[in-house]
């Protein structure tokens, strides 16, 4: 297809999301439900055929899945997935397990026959990784205890993905046994060395951009961003393993160095971009005039979806030994049909496996559950806790909340000679200091000095949201440019509304403006070099006084 065919219907889906998606945000809803239902007016069956590359856009925005593992994978580290544990691990896998047997029997149930009931089963045991994790992150949750669980099961089910792509190719009776088995073999010997390869870029690349400027080279950040993250997904494509999964472990093996909070934030808009994309192309995918002429049946498959797998993850977490609370509120946040069920569903309809009423019927559940998520997801927590409430007390498993670091006390943006003799009070005190600076001289010294140092642009708002500065109590900040202090400010202002503002300008003519925007301290500059030049004068006429006197 012309290029600037599929530009014009990008710039379409775009632009009509921007709308719906608004509208919805306006009256308290997740923009989600209204992408959704823009792609579904825009392209596919029964909409009004504005957009007519949906294939080429669905290829498209499957990246901005691949980009949201990646900014995920930058905010935990190997260390932190570490002490995610087990449990959430072997969690998922349970779940896909006792979901796909469900389902099975549930199929069998309803007449369809064996084969097409396995297919059945591996189609809707994956939940939505794009969904869950775009609204956790909205949020601010991922961090809670029902958001660790939900991100260990939606990695596990990931990784499922290419067992249960194998499975429907078993299912449709091609390849030999031992071809099969070579083929398992050979995955797993390219994903190694994918891992392998991921790691040895990432060390070079980092070290690469550790000789360098990054205050002077700013666009640097931004390539390698979009490059490490697009490349991982597309490496990950090629050895046959969910681009998704490959982009998360790139993100996490960069999550260790100084440059993780500064990536994250040049891929943000990207991000943006492709994951709208991704709703709109999975809008496109549904057939309205299908789903409103077989409504009861697809509202009763939503149904049963939601609360059968809302139970069996609360029943698996309660049984690792996770409070009611949590696991219940992990439950509603996977309570949905995955977009991997269009994946599979394509598999299974090549090959004979599933009939083309099975494969819309899934499809049309997952779209509807996709509209019932984005009303879920958010109110897991307060139905965790209704849930905790009925129930029996339980005691606390140790690593239920999370290790999450505290948050900063004080934030210094900028830390050049003014910075560093502004906090010396606040060295070897119970103080938690985070330094934030483009010169990684600046901070290297802060680290030396016991500080806790990210690279960032502070005039970027997601570079001050990574270092929470909505829970600090002071900030400082001492960037000599006037317009990009006046930035960074109101966006302190805006973020921290009960901190305390310590603000440097260079030139006096800038004070008051600095005090108008909502500084509570200014130190100017001209101010401190006058007092200064004064007192060394007056030191000076106090030591040759009388020289002077007797000369003049």
């Amino acid at each position: 297809m012309d290029l600037w065919i599929i530009l014009r219907d990008i710039v379409i889906s775009l632009g009509v999301s921007l709308l719906v998606g608004g509208v919805f945000s306006r009256f308290g809803q997740s923009p989600i439900v209204g992408y959704l239902l823009a792609g579904m007016m825009l392209g596919g069956p029964g909409s009004i055929h504005a957009v007519r590359s949906e294939h080429e856009i669905e290829a498209i925005a499957e990246l901005g899945v691949a980009l949201l593992l990646f900014s995920l994978g930058l905010e935990f580290s190997i260390e932190r997935l570490k002490k995610l544990g087990v449990r959430p691990l072997l969690g998922g896998a349970a779940q896909v397990l006792v979901t796909m047997q469900l389902a099975f029997v549930g199929a069998i149930a309803f007449g369809l026959g064996p084969r097409e009931a396995i297919a059945f089963g591996a189609m809707i045991a994956l939940s939505s990784t794009a969904v869950v994790l775009r609204i956790l992150m909205e949020r601010s949750e991922i961090e809670m205890p029902h958001g660790r669980m939900s991100l260990g099961v939606l990695l596990t089910q990931d990784m499922a993905v290419v067992p249960l792509a194998l499975l429907m190719t078993i299912l449709g009776g091609e390849g030999t046994p031992s071809e099969i088995v070579g083929d398992i073999g050979m995955l797993l010997l390219m994903a190694s060395g994918l891992i392998f390869g991921l790691f040895l870029l990432t060390k070079i690349a980092v070290l690469a951009l550790g000789t360098l400027t990054l205050h002077r080279n700013r666009e640097l950040t931004i390539i390698f961003a979009v490059v490490t993250g697009l490349g991982a997904a597309w490496a990950s494509h090629a050895v046959g393993i969910s681009p998704a999964l490959g982009a998360f472990v790139a993100g996490m093996l960069l999550g260790s160095s100084a440059f993780a909070t500064q990536i994250r934030a040049d891929v943000a808009p990207l991000q943006v971009i492709l994951l709208t994309l991704f709703f709109s192309a999975a809008g496109m995918v549904a057939d309205p005039v299908w789903i409103l002429s077989n409504g009861l049946m697809v509202g009763m498959v939503v149904i049963a979806l939601t609360i059968g797998k809302l139970l069996v993850i609360w029943a698996i977490f309660v049984t690792f030994g996770q409070t009611h609370r949590v696991a219940a509120a992990t439950g509603l946040c996977l309570a949905q049909v995955g977009e991997f069920a269009f994946v599979l569903g394509s598999i299974g309809r090549g090959n004979g496996v599933v009939s083309e009423g099975t494969y819309a019927l899934v499809v049309s559940a997952a779209i509807v559950s996709f509209f019932f998520s984005a009303f879920l997801v958010p109110i897991a927590p307060r139905f965790g806790n209704r849930v905790a409430s009925l129930l029996p007390s339980q005691s606390r498993m140790s690593d239920d909340m999370a290790s999450r670091p505290m948050p900063p006390d004080v934030v210094i943006i900028g830390f050049g000679p003014a910075s560093q003799i502004a906090s010396r009070p606040l060295i070897d005190k119970s103080v938690n200091v985070t330094v934030i600076d483009l010169n990684q001289d600046g901070v290297r010294k802060a680290r030396q000095m016991g500080f806790q140092g990210e690279i960032g642009d502070a005039t970027q708002s997601e570079v001050l949201e990574h270092a929470r500065l909505a829970e600090c109590k002071a900030v400082l900040i001492t960037i000599p440019h006037h317009q990009s202090a006046i930035t960074i400010l109101e966006h302190v202002r805006r973020k921290a509304p009960n901190a305390h503002i310590f603000v440097r300008s260079r030139y006096a003519v800038h004070t008051d403006n600095f005090v108008t925007i909502g500084a509570h301290s200014v130190a100017g500059d001209e101010e401190q070099v006058g007092d200064k030049l004064g007192n060394s004068i007056q030191e000076w006429m106090d030591k040759h006084a009388a020289v002077i006197e007797q000369e003049g």
